[in-house]
């Protein structure tokens, strides 16, 4: 479990030098420094940021984002380059969590290993999703808030993961929202369109919104899409519907959050689901 505590934290770094005449706050954070979390940080206007291998762009008002991998290392560091060229290295003591893991032992192998043409399929999707979420847009279309983009019970969480015989798989980096086939999925913020996949392997009907500054939601096996590649949308716009296509057992909606590689827990962005669905 998240602490409250941990849901919400405002780190502010304060910085003098006389010497250049910097007599001014260089750095403040607000958001969740846990992993799968994110923080919308404020610098000197023309100041750079770097973060995990990222140039972060820095808004003309010195706003920037960035975001906390579900096994973010807890010693990660956030670098500032002010405008006289003055580095600041800040340690982000990023908070742990723990993580659901289910061990399955005594399948068949078929079931755990695909033939090698299905990880050919495989590969070449995985290539056309990374290339969506590498954008990085200047826009703060996240600006808008965050809502639930379909509502239902949860039946999956971020982090989780299953060892098939003996065999760790890739943790599951969104949240499962249980909903009938066909019911309408809406954007949960503004952005822009960057993937339209009908029929991935793993996840169907597959489709990418950029929020901005590398943050993006990605909408897994859908079983309809009402939006276009490079369409804008407004938080609430439908833009597609729960289905249960690729590898689903059942129709439901796999909602997960991006900061460029980083996988992001999405409930972190928009609080527990509401109780009316």
């Amino acid at each position: 479990m998240i602490s409250p505590f941990a849901r919400r934290i405002l780190f502010v770094f304060a910085l003098f030098l006389p010497i250049t005449g910097y007599a001014q706050q260089t750095l403040s954070l607000d958001g969740t420094l846990i992993q799968g979390g994110f923080a919308k940080g404020t610098v000197p206007p023309g100041s750079q940021v770097r973060y995990d291998d990222h140039d972060v762009i820095v808004g003309p008002d010195g706003r920037f984002l960035i975001g906390f991998h579900r096994d973010e290392p807890a010693d990660t560091v956030l670098t500032v380059v002010l405008p006289d060229g003055t580095e600041q290295r800040y340690p982000m003591n990023i908070q742990s969590r723990e993580y659901d893991v289910q061990r399955l032992d005594g399948l068949p192998e078929e079931k755990v290993t695909p033939p090698q043409e299905v990880l050919d399929r495989i590969a070449a999707e995985a290539a056309k999703v990374r290339a969506a979420r590498a954008q990085n847009s200047p826009e703060t279309w996240y600006d808008s808030g965050w809502i639930w983009p379909a509502r239902g019970p949860i039946t999956g969480v971020f982090g989780s993961q299953r060892i098939l015989n003996g065999e760790p798989r890739q943790p599951h980096y969104g949240v499962d929202v249980a909903a009938p086939e066909g019911s309408p999925v809406v954007a949960p913020a503004d952005g822009v369109v960057t993937l339209v996949e009908p029929d991935l392997y793993f996840s169907g009907g597959t489709l990418m919104i950029d929020h901005g500054r590398g943050l993006a939601s990605t909408f897994l096996h859908l079983k309809s899409i009402s939006v276009a590649l490079g369409q804008q949308v407004k938080q609430g716009d439908e833009i597609g519907t729960v289905g249960a296509t690729g590898r689903a057992t059942g129709p439901h909606l796999d909602w997960r959050i991006n900061w460029f590689d980083n996988r992001l827990d999405a409930t972190l962005f928009v609080g527990p689901m509401p109780k009316d669905f």
